[in-house]
């Protein structure tokens, strides 16, 4: 059946009883309970009916993303709430918002893409992270706010909370603040949708998917309060929100400037090597030539406990890393010696196949612990990446890649101690014990881009 004959769709406003209108208190029902009306099926073959005062939704084999979307196009502010429960562990559902429909997509079968809000009732305790649906894909992670994950309990109803203001984005999963994006994307109208996950086989279908009590509003609203230490994806480049700023944050790089930062072997920034252009710091290559161009570049100041993001961007074979806990006391020849985040082209560069099972590649604790991660979330050369280190006050280190844990280790533990003796760095005693230290970008002779460098020292 052929619903939309343009990208860009017109929803009609669609007033049914009592739901699709504003009550006293300025919340607009979206479902009445009963029936279907206001709402279409737009990709997929899923089944959706009503039943018992909620909408559900069945997993069809070999169906593609199904999703049933309401009549009504929102513009603007809103705060969405529903309650939503799934009947199996092995698939995982959401909730649009703020999307779109291109008919054209997925081969002419049409796609509807944008923000969702995820429902993962798998062990990684995903749920109320934020998924862009059919362009970035993950915004935001279970991971990137562990302490508040929730397991999404099978056969259970959860409470799903979303506020879009301006073009910030904030998630919560029972009561819990578990989300926090600010966009770059200033389309602030879309979209409501229930999504069932396509899956490819029998075994798979029949799966129900639950949602009741849907509602929206639009009016007299405000900014809800999130717990002080919870992450924020801030996509806008060399940026930090208010909210960051009274938490602590600071960026490293202004994204115009080397201010607050100085060759590892000068005290001044290097006069070549290196280039600001662009809201980009950017190493120049020497073809391949450690430290032989401008050389490692360290913060002025120094950290122990800290929160450390970045971006970056590799170019083809390139090879590069993020040093903490760098004192400068080895006075090495080369780059400077200090625990590395390991910043490298996995596929064409050979330190990948160097080192220990696997410890020399992208984001592993460089030559001591192998990043745990799949290429889904590794961007190859060209785009953009997340780094994140984590050193917590009681020494226990966690690195992360676009927004997933891939490791983490106990800083001067015996078992960190018994990897760097069979490593490189076993002839430096104490190797990387040090109370505190500067933070370092390689110079390893390659082009890599950083930006979006920005720190909140931990107590």
């Amino acid at each position: 059946m052929r619903y939309f004959l343009t990208i860009t769709v017109s929803f009609l406003f669609l007033s049914f009883g009592l739901y699709g209108q504003t009550n006293k208190s300025g919340w607009i029902n979206l479902f009445d309970g009963k029936t279907l009306d206001g709402w279409k099926l737009m990709t997929g073959k899923a089944e959706y009916k009503p039943e018992g005062g909620a909408i559900v939704g069945t997993t069809v084999a070999n169906s593609p993303n199904s999703f049933l979307v309401y009549d009504k196009r929102f513009t603007g502010d809103f705060v969405l709430e529903l309650e939503a429960m799934m009947s199996d562990t092995n698939t995982n559902s959401g909730v649009q918002f703020r999307s779109n429909y291109n008919p054209a997509g997925d081969n002419g079968r049409g796609r509807v893409y944008g923000y969702q809000f995820e429902m993962d009732p798998s062990a990684r305790k995903w749920s109320g992270g934020v998924y862009d649906e059919g362009r970035r894909e993950w915004l935001y992670t279970g991971s990137l706010n562990e302490k508040a994950q929730v397991f999404f309990t099978p056969n259970v109803y959860h409470k799903i909370k979303v506020e879009c203001i301006g073009n910030t984005i904030k998630t919560w999963l029972d009561d819990k603040p578990m989300s926090y994006v600010i966009d770059t994307l200033t389309n602030n109208e879309g979209i409501i949708a229930l999504q069932v996950h396509a899956i490819g086989n029998d075994k798979l279908k029949g799966i129900k998917i639950y949602w009741k009590n849907i509602r929206i509003k639009t009016t007299g609203l405000t900014p809800a309060p999130f717990p002080k230490d919870v992450y924020v994806a801030n996509l806008i480049p060399n940026n930090l929100s208010s909210f960051e700023r009274s938490n602590g944050w600071k960026l490293l790089f202004d994204g115009k400037s080397n201010k607050g930062w100085v060759g590892a072997n000068l005290n001044h920034f290097p006069d070549k090597g290196w280039e600001i252009k662009d809201g980009v710091l950017k190493v120049l290559s020497s073809q391949g030539k450690e430290a032989a161009n401008g050389g490692d570049i360290v913060t002025k100041e120094k950290y122990s406990a800290f929160d450390l993001s970045f971006e970056f961007k590799l170019t083809p074979g390139a090879n590069s890393g993020v040093k903490y806990f760098v004192t400068l006391n080895e006075k090495n020849q080369g780059s400077a010696i200090g625990l590395e985040y390991q910043v490298l082209d996995d596929t064409l560069h050979p330190d990948a196949k160097l080192g220990r099972d696997g410890n020399r590649t992208l984001a592993s604790l460089y030559d001591l612990i192998k990043a745990q991660k799949t290429s889904r979330f590794i961007r190859q050369p060209g785009g953009w990446n997340t780094g994140r280190i984590i050193v917590y006050p009681n020494n226990h280190v966690e690195h992360y890649l676009n927004g997933v844990k891939v490791l983490e280790y106990e800083r001067g533990s015996q078992v960190y101690r018994d990897l760097v003796a069979i490593s490189k760095y076993k002839v430096w005693e104490k190797f990387g014990e040090a109370k505190e230290g500067y933070i370092l970008l390689q110079d390893h002779g390659n082009e890599v881009s950083y930006r979006c460098i920005k720190i909140r020292r931990l107590k």
